[in-house]
């Protein structure tokens, strides 16, 4: 009787056990797995007929903590207790999960140790969210005061009208949609109005439509619950929840597929959305920033974005220039990231010389700002001095700027005989010999003006 007692109260207890969401699992001394809860075995990838027989425990769990002095059963027969052990879990088909352990020590009615629990958490999503805030942290670090809208740099007219709009644009909940070329700032712009908003306590998430697969991004966008697909272990939170109460910042809006613009549309529209694999409905209150290098009516009259969507994203739209549209901000924004290198590289460069600055306002810059400051760093990374010099920039700058050059008469012979050598050398990869019959002189004269004018080969 007292036996059948025991054991209706152990099948009560494993009974418990199943309903919880954290893995229970319980160890002998011999360590062999006497017990699994459902959660454990689906965190784990197994299903009850699978188990078989007892198992020892370093097959069935293969941790990065086995065989090691930090083995949670072995610090159990030394007495300890382990509490928020972060360590990392092999599944059954291969994939690596962080978790958390708590151990507790099992004993018999004599009070004689005969094995331990463990509590596993899968912290996997943990990690991910934390992960996130740091690529906002970071963010955050990277505009630094720019995210003050009279500290974005930009003194044209044209970012001028833009930055007087900004302000009202910020304290509307109204949806935005930031349009322009690869690297004119859009980021930069969706984070200052969200800095400038009365959600600027709130997150601010980004998405970006282009680096994720359509079954990928719909799970990041709205979740998912677990058994939803494969690989579903938990339910996780989407995008649009973590940003609940901020700002979501949809980068390369115009790269989302058909299926995906649908369900971004109802959270437009009603603020509501379900999890992938859930009838749930979930509610936020989330101000949307769209961004898009794609010209989006042309995209509309294709049949590759949807009329409506576009029309509920573009509310506001915001329409940044290229760079060779506002050349006058060149020098101010040389002058930035100048600032910007002197403090991560501990150079103290002063300035550019008149030809350099030249160079840099007669490019067209299809990469624009972002391609400018790649730019920046490659010269103060050739640059030893204080000033940077016209070969410390990229030899195809160097190469525009001559090949598109108008020489004037109020240059002096010397100044277009250094930049025809340079230009030689460059082309020839600092071979003399083959830049002395490009320019039609003697080698040694060739190494003589060389020495003359300064010139170094080129980063």
């Amino acid at each position: 009787m007292e036996e059948n007692n025991t054991n209706s109260r152990s099948n009560g207890a494993e009974a418990i056990l199943d309903c919880i969401s954290d893995g229970v699992i319980t160890i002998d001394l011999q360590k062999r797995v006497t017990f699994l809860n459902r959660a454990m075995q689906t965190m784990l990838g197994y299903d009850v007929p699978d188990l078989g027989m007892l198992l020892a425990c370093d097959v069935l769990i293969q941790s990065n903590i086995c065989s090691s002095q930090d083995c949670v059963l072995e610090r159990a027969l030394r007495g300890e207790r382990v509490s928020n052990f972060e360590a990392i879990v092999r599944r059954r088909d291969g994939i690596q999960m962080p978790v958390s352990i708590n151990t507790d020590f099992l004993l018999d009615k004599d009070g004689k140790l005969i094995g331990l629990i463990e509590v596993i958490r899968d912290i996997s999503l943990a990690r991910e969210l934390t992960a996130k805030t740091a690529e906002v942290s970071e963010l955050k670090h990277r505009l630094g005061e720019q995210v003050q809208f009279d500290h974005i740099v930009g003194r044209s007219p044209l970012m001028q009208n833009i930055f007087a709009k900004l302000p009202a644009i910020a304290a509307s909940k109204s949806s935005v949609l930031i349009s322009g070329e690869s690297g004119t700032g859009k980021e930069l712009i969706a984070y200052a109005l969200h800095a400038h908003s009365s959600r600027r306590q709130g997150p601010f998430v980004v998405v970006n439509g282009a680096s994720l697969s359509e079954g990928v991004l719909e799970s990041e966008l709205f979740g998912h619950v677990k058994g939803a697909f494969t690989n579903a272990y938990v339910d996780k939170p989407g995008r649009f929840e973590i940003a609940n109460g901020g700002t979501i910042f949809l980068d390369e809006v115009g790269e989302m597929s058909l299926t995906t613009q649908v369900k971004l549309l109802g959270v437009l529209e009603r603020g509501r959305f379900e999890r992938v694999g859930s009838n749930e409905t979930i509610s936020v209150d989330v101000k949307i920033v769209a961004a898009t290098n794609r010209n989006l009516d042309e995209a509309v009259r294709e049949g590759r974005f949807r009329e409506d969507l576009y029309y509920r994203i573009r509310v506001i739209p915001v329409v940044l220039p290229p760079l060779r549209e506002r050349a006058d901000d060149i020098p101010l924004l040389v002058n930035h990231f100048r600032e910007k290198f002197n403090r991560e590289m501990g150079k103290q460069i002063t300035g550019l010389s008149p030809q350099s600055l030249t160079a840099l306002e007669q490019y067209l810059f299809p990469g624009n700002i972002r391609e400018l400051q790649n730019v920046m760093e490659h010269a103060f990374v050739c640059c030893e001095e204080t000033i940077i010099q016209f070969e410390h920039l990229p030899a195809d700058l160097q190469r525009h700027y001559l090949d598109h050059r108008e020489w004037t008469d109020s240059e002096s012979l010397q100044s277009i005989e250094r930049q025809a050598i340079s230009r030689a050398l460059d082309s020839s990869g600092w071979h003399l010999k083959a830049a002395s019959q490009r320019l039609g002189i003697g080698r040694s004269t060739l190494w003589r003006k060389v020495k003359q004018f300064g010139l170094k080969p080129n980063c």
